[in-house]
């Protein structure tokens, strides 16, 4: 008897396994359909060279010669070298019209001065940009080509976690490079990031991935790949996506106006924990809590007050505090919109006239006006301005600078449109006059001293520590 259960053990697992292996998808045919309308994108940019270390004058004898002979790089001395170099970087992107448009992420194009385009085909082309937009990640290029090979469009929407996705980029230059997962996640929030629901994935994607498509099983484009998490700078199994819905509306907005418009409604605004829901008497932690309102603006006419726990906005839920911006940015400006209040134990619906969020001055650029001179950053990898006398009056301010950049190397959590007020270092806070002070004391601090910024964001203050060792070189 055992004999025959053996026997059919034998027979009966090389068909599971078979049936298994089955299972599996084959992305051969996407891959070899989609593949040519996906794009490599390398851009150059020219920069300052920076100073480096000079190598001391020894004695040829010496025994630390030798040591920064071979690894302290000579520098030329005044005027015997250039002062700047080109900077190079790769990204992806994909094509969207025959005429030669192209979808990608803002941040490779970034700053660009020349942007060249190579087709499958390995034909070149000089692209120039429409419009980009940083505060979703999307730009929009364009190049003088015809007849060109595109991708199709599917719902976001539709996705479900756990389903097969596929991507085709130029990790590290190397084009038309298919890797595949799963949905890992929908409607991801990350820092800084708050007008888009991310599809978060397992599929590789490394430095050169930027700004290429992310396919489902049916060939449909449902985001474009931007953002790792990753502790070394490669893959770490954690990959995010904007939905194709959200940047197909960026692109719209930007080929027809130039300019993104988005709404506002002028509340400050933090989660909801599930303390704060029992206090507050709600059932579950749900919705976005209005801790401030703006004085005059579109919430305050509304009727909208501190303590209020907004739970939908224009028919929309909102479950959580993250879901307010994108709901509202995606708003039309100037649109009436309905809102469901929680306020005292008991709900209440008011109407809100949207108004509109202030355009990012860095987010597009406007066709035919040069690049403005860009600015030194300060050890902090930021770059600060001082505020105007209009500026202090309305922000009430005897003092203050303004963040207007911040480098991609720099640690400390502030944005554009800061106000940092004071700085706080060994129990010493200094209050700030001006742009140059503030540098001036940042040169003065020890690099390995830990020091926190006071920042004034919107209607908020907030305290940011910065560690030491962290400046931005």
């Amino acid at each position: 008897m055992a004999k025959r259960i053996l026997v059919a053990l034998s027979l009966w697992l090389p068909l599971v396994l078979y049936a298994q292996v089955r299972e599996l998808p084959d992305f051969s045919d996407l891959a070899e359909k989609q593949a040519p309308a996906v794009v490599n994108i390398s851009t150059t940019q020219t920069r300052e060279r920076r100073a480096t270390p000079q190598i001391p004058d020894l004695d040829e004898n010496d025994p630390l010669y030798d040591f920064f002979r071979r690894f302290i790089p000579r520098q030329p001395g005044p005027g015997q070298g250039p002062r700047q170099f080109e900077s190079r970087s790769l990204g992806s992107g994909f094509i969207i019209g025959t005429d030669g448009y192209i979808l990608t992420n803002a941040h490779v194009v970034d700053a660009a001065d020349e942007i060249t385009v190579r087709l499958t085909d390995k034909r070149e082309f000089k692209a120039r940009v429409i419009g980009a937009d940083k505060r979703t990640d999307i730009a929009l290029l364009k190049i003088d080509a015809g007849s060109l090979p595109t991708v199709r469009f599917g719902d976001p929407n539709r996705l479900r976690v756990g389903e097969w996705v596929v991507a085709i980029g130029s990790p590290f230059g190397f084009d038309s490079t298919v890797t595949a997962g799963i949905v890992s996640a929908k409607g991801r929030s990350l820092p800084q990031e708050n007008f888009v629901p991310f599809i978060q994935t397992d599929v590789a994607i490394n430095p050169g991935n930027s700004g290429g498509p992310l396919f489902n099983l049916k060939g449909e484009v449902v985001g474009i790949n931007s953002q790792i998490y990753s502790r070394t700078g490669g893959f770490m199994g954690l990959s995010f996506a904007i939905p194709i819905d959200v940047a197909m509306d960026i692109q719209n907005q930007l080929r027809q106006y130039g300019r993104i418009s988005r709404g506002r409604i002028g509340v400050v605004i933090q989660e909801v924990s599930k303390e704060l829901a029992e206090s507050f008497g709600l059932q579950k932690p749900v919705g976005a809590l209005v801790n401030a309102v703006e004085k005059g603006g579109p919430a305050e006419k509304a009727g909208i007050e501190s303590g209020d726990i907004i739970l939908k906005f224009n028919g929309k839920p909102v479950d959580s505090s993250s879901d307010l911006p994108r709901i509202v940015g995606s708003t039309r400006p100037g649109s009436k919109a309905g809102m469901e209040l929680w306020r005292k134990g008991a709900t209440r619906e008011v109407t809100v006239t949207v108004g509109e969020l202030p355009e990012d001055r860095v987010a597009t650029r406007e066709k035919g006006k040069p690049k403005p001179t860009e600015q030194a950053a300060n050890r902090l990898g930021l770059v600060v301005a001082d505020l105007s006398a209009e500026q202090r009056r309305e922000l009430k301010l005897n003092g203050g600078v303004a963040v207007e950049d911040v480098r991609a190397n720099s640690r400390a959590d502030v944005r554009p449109g800061d106000v940092i007020t004071a700085v706080t270092s060994k129990g010493r806070t200094t209050e700030l006059k001006s742009a140059d002070q503030f540098n001036r004391l940042l040169a003065q601090i020890d690099r390995n001293t830990a020091l926190t910024l006071h920042v004034r964001r919107g209607e908020s203050n907030l305290f940011v520590t910065v560690k030491g060792d962290s400046a931005a070189g």
